[in-house]
């Protein structure tokens, strides 16, 4: 059975403020493309990166903590909007990103007895147990002649003494995607790990202005009023629970959906890659977590939803600053799902509808809000292995662990999160939040399928 882990928290230095050099960056406003306002609605981000770092903690705070603001200030300067605030002007207007002079990011520095090894565990974790870790958002300015002011993002250091360090982030999703915040990470790492020299390229915010909408995205999405808080309004107990699919296996996983291919044809339509086979998998499992006996699935779909990046397909720099993906769902018959073939029914499920973004990335935007009304809500994926966070690297070695820290919180909502494989390359690292009474149960759904 898991167990939450006892821990206590203290403040080792008093909030304090990280704004980019003073008089770098000269006030800028930049408009909600329609990639944005898709998440207006959203509660914030959470991330969380461990460190190890085998010193007191007085080391790190005379050694360490003025070179980490100092570098952050210069990524800051680069990466502005995180600094700055997200207004929402008296309607019709549409809300924007402002940074003024002087804005800046919270900084947290805390001391935690809680034991570093659990925490950066694959075994179960209480959710509860990262909420510390993690920086609160300031709250919303109150509204100054009709406008309100949104803080974007804040930032905390957690020290674990002799053990660690984890760097928690917390930011609007309105501000920019995964592959923004993972550019900005590395950024802040290169900058604090020379001191000078910026090894990563600078953002891209010049395209902000190319993107069209041709179908009036921006208006369906203003007006969509849901958040996944709405949808996940039962809170449950979970547990977070670190999965890994070896090489070998994503390798054996991609031979099944190859060998039932019943001809070239078949197989050309099909995308058989590493995203493909693995969310395939995990949608399976979930999906059998959750079935019973006595369920009629005769006919019950089920649908699994994921994020098209859009930058390649509109043309856009890889270091487009902002959002720019956009959902995309499949759907299966879940008795198909649970069936001996699921496994292959998903995977080409998957692989077909990542072959048709090529025809046109956008394609059925304009309804993919609908999905979160059916009687039940998809099974998500978050983040993706090309973000590559485990190069996040600040001098200290790569991350022991990275984590989406908010999984816990969306009640009986399904959402696993995939990262490239710390110890393996081109292996799967998979985040997931469950039940105490599903862990057992998952556990052996997931190990049994992946036999070779």
């Amino acid at each position: 059975m898991a167990i939450i882990a006892e821990s206590s928290m203290k403040v080792v230095e008093d909030v304090s403020h990280v704004s980019p050099p003073p008089g770098s960056v000269p006030t800028t406003s930049l408009s909600l493309a329609f990639f944005d306002l898709q998440f207006l609605g959203s509660s914030p981000f959470q991330r969380l990166f461990f460190y190890e770092f085998p010193h007191p903690s007085s080391y790190f705070m005379q050694t360490t903590l003025p070179s980490l603001k100092s570098s952050l200030s210069l990524a800051l300067q680069r990466f502005f909007p995180y600094a700055g605030n997200l207004v929402f002007p008296p309607p019709p207007q549409i809300p924007y990103i402002l940074y003024t002079d002087g804005d800046s990011v919270p900084f947290f520095v805390n001391e935690s007895t809680a034991d570093f090894s659990h925490l950066v565990g694959h075994h179960p974790r209480h959710f509860h147990e990262f909420q510390p870790l993690l920086p609160k958002l300031p709250p919303a300015v109150p509204p100054l002649d009709g406008m309100q002011k949104k803080p974007l993002m804040a930032v905390q250091v957690t020290l674990f003494p002799d053990q660690g360090v984890s760097i928690g982030v917390s930011f609007i999703h309105v501000a920019g995607d995964g592959r923004t915040l993972a550019h900005f990470m590395k950024s802040w790492a290169s900058l604090h790990r020379s001191q000078v020299d910026f090894d990563e390229p600078l953002p891209d915010f010049d395209s902000r202005g190319s993107i069209e909408d041709p179908l009036g995205l921006a208006s369906i999405f203003l007006n969509q009023k849901w958040s996944f808080e709405d949808l996940s309004n039962n809170p449950i107990e979970k547990f977070q629970v670190t999965y890994n699919i070896k090489r070998s296996q994503v390798e054996f996983l991609k031979d099944r959906v190859k060998k039932s291919c019943i001809s070239e044809t078949e197989m050309e339509a099909i995308r058989i890659s590493t995203f493909v086979v693995t969310c395939a998998y995990m949608w399976v499992s979930l999906i059998k977590l959750q079935a019973s006996p006595a369920d009629d699935l005769s006919d019950e779909l089920s649908h699994f939803l994921f994020a098209v990046d859009c930058r390649r397909h509109l043309k856009l720099p890889s270091t487009y600053f902002g959002n720019c993906t956009i959902a995309r769902t499949v759907a299966s018959k879940r008795s198909e799902l649970i069936g001996e073939d699921g496994f292959l029914a998903a995977a080409k499920a998957i692989g077909r509808e990542v072959m048709e973004i090529d025809k046109g990335p956008l394609k059925g935007a304009e309804t993919s809000p609908d999905i979160f009304r059916t009687e039940h809500p998809p099974i998500m994926v978050s983040a993706s292995p090309k973000f590559r966070l485990y190069g996040v690297d600040f001098g200290w070695g790569r991350p022991r662990k990275t984590e989406v820290a908010s999984l816990g919180s969306l009640g009986a909502l399904f959402m696993f999160s995939i990262a490239e494989g710390r110890e393996e390359e081109d292996g799967i690292e998979f985040g997931l939040a469950l039940a105490p009474h599903e862990l057992g149960s998952f556990n052996a759904i997931f190990d049994s399928g992946l036999l070779e």
